[in-house]
């Protein structure tokens, strides 16, 4: 049976914590800055964990992460 091919934009935006979650970064921080106040900014700068209802698609796009 061959191997199962890890979705490779998936690999690109997530990443497997020791617990098994997936860490993300936060949308809205590639353009349009200046009208988004520093407070707002500096949040978004934080990694994210991935919905829990996610959790499941993430692990199929890789299997070996």
């Amino acid at each position: 049976m061959p191997k199962i091919k890890t979705n490779r934009g998936a690999a690109k935006r997530f990443a497997r914590t020791a617990s098994g979650l997936f860490k993300r970064n936060a949308s809205h921080r590639r353009h349009i800055l200046t009208k988004k106040a520093t407070k707002r900014k500096r949040q978004l700068r934080k990694n994210h964990l991935l919905h829990k209802s996610d959790n499941r698609a993430a692990r199929r796009m890789m299997p070996y992460c």
